[in-house]
């Protein structure tokens, strides 16, 4: 059967022919799209680096680490003619209590930001002293013992920090004394006096830092509890919170951990073992940030696209108006250039209020355009109110953290429902379209 098309009805606005430009159309549209994320992406890459910039002036991510106990042993080798040597006895807490209160705050650079914190921290608790022997003859060194607390960045600390063991008063000394057991710290040297068999201890630390605080669970029971108002925390490291409560006034959380979580023992010599790699605690995260919100947005550009464009078939069939492939095209490039305003405002205005002037003003210039081709306003409202359910749709999704997955399937389950319903009302059949 051969088909006419004649002059009255063109080739172009044949629904099927029509129908296919619009699919090519719109997959040529994802190579602008795709540079519109390359430069997202640009900007996220430029907004990370200067984060580790203003950390790294601040204080950088901390974990505090201790305090323990190091007793240093002389050894005397029973082989013929060997030097006597030292060894190193590493002896951890019997309990150990942390509570801390920590401040946070943005650091802004031109027009990028970053976390940053200040914290006051109480150390608490009690060493057990075991008997220290070896299978060889040895001297135990008491006088020459001293204290190591392990921090990741000196440069955060504040002040000078005392501690206080049973009755001394004990200031600490810049690094640490041996490598052994950490990375970075301080030392706090004491004499201690042989048969010592237990030492209470305290200490006050105020730490700078920035992204995150964590602690390792050096205490044969560790127990800690952190407060902030910072309302975005992230859990990380080896153990999560006992309890823990998060609302916009803040968060607070404890942990409670013994020995036998941890994979590391009360007391050994030597490095062999490292308590840093068992740490816990909370990073202060900036919640999908604008750039991170824009890139979200950008991967659902071919879904604004598709949906306007059925959107502007739909209004055709209604109206009989028809509008050219040349109109489709301004229309889907005023979409794509919605996702570089809002890029481009977000870090200016932050992301919310970008899509809001981005969502408005694409939505306005649209509705403006048809109008003048369509000269109708029912049906340029009701596209105009299909725009603002789909922005509206969208928007939602990216505030859906958790649930966005979820609510993304239920919404396109809901909107495919309706383009079903709509194309039978509209009487298009596959098959059936009807050419002279």
């Amino acid at each position: 059967m051969k088909i006419e098309i004649n002059d009255d009805k063109k080739w172009q606005q044949s629904l099927t022919l029509k129908i296919i430009l619009l699919a090519f159309m719109g997959l040529l549209l994802l190579v602008p799209l795709e540079m519109i994320k390359s430069i997202i992406k640009e900007r996220l890459q430029t907004s990370e680096k200067v984060r580790k910039e203003i950390s790294f002036q601040w204080a950088g991510e901390q974990t505090v680490s201790g305090p323990i106990l190091n007793v240093p042993l002389r050894i005397f080798p029973s082989q013929k003619d060997a030097e006597p040597y030292i060894s190193l006895f590493h002896i951890m807490p019997e309990t150990l209590d942390i509570r801390g209160e920590v401040n946070t705050e943005l650091r802004h650079r031109s027009i990028y930001e970053a976390v940053v914190y200040t914290s006051a921290l109480d150390l608490a608790g009690k060493f057990k002293i075991p008997v220290l022997k070896t299978t060889e003859k040895s001297e135990i060194l008491w006088d020459e013992s001293y204290f190591t607390l392990g921090i990741s960045d000196n440069r955060g600390l504040k002040g000078s920090v005392d501690m206080k063991a049973d009755s001394l008063i004990i200031t600490a000394v810049p690094g640490l004394k041996d490598s052994e057991v950490f990375s970075g710290g301080i030392t706090f040297p004491v004499a201690l006096e042989p048969g010592v068999e237990q030492i209470p201890f305290s200490l006050k630390l105020n730490l700078s830092g920035s992204s995150g605080l964590a602690f390792s669970p050096v205490g044969k029971i560790t127990r800690t509890s952190v407060r902030s108002p910072w309302n975005a925390p992230g859990f990380s490291g080896n153990f999560l919170p006992a309890e823990h409560t998060v609302n916009s006034d803040g968060f607070s959380a404890e942990w409670l951990i013994t020995d036998l979580n941890r994979n590391f023992p009360q007391l050994w010599s030597g490095s062999s073992y490292k308590p840093e790699n068992d740490s816990f605690g909370a990073g202060f995260v900036l919640q999908a940030d604008h750039y991170q919100k824009s890139l979200r947005s950008a991967k659902y550009g071919i879904l604004f696209i598709a949906l306007t464009f059925l959107a502007l078939l739909f209004t055709e069939m209604s109206t009989g108006e028809k509008f050219h492939i040349f109109h489709y095209l301004l229309v889907s490039l005023a979409l794509v250039l919605f996702f570089s305003l809002l890029s481009a405002l977000s870090e200016q205005t932050g992301f919310n209020a970008a899509y809001l002037i981005s969502t408005v003003s694409t939505i306005v210039l649209i509705t403006v355009f048809l109008s003048m081709l369509v000269r109708k306003y029912k049906p340029v409202i009701l596209l105009m109110a299909m725009l603002v359910l789909l922005y509206i749709f969208i928007f939602i999704l990216l505030t859906l953290n958790d649930y966005a997955y979820l609510a993304g399937n239920i919404g396109l389950f809901i909107l495919l429902a309706v383009i079903m319903f709509l194309s039978v009302r509209l009487k298009i059949f596959v098959g059936k379209e009807e050419l002279t």
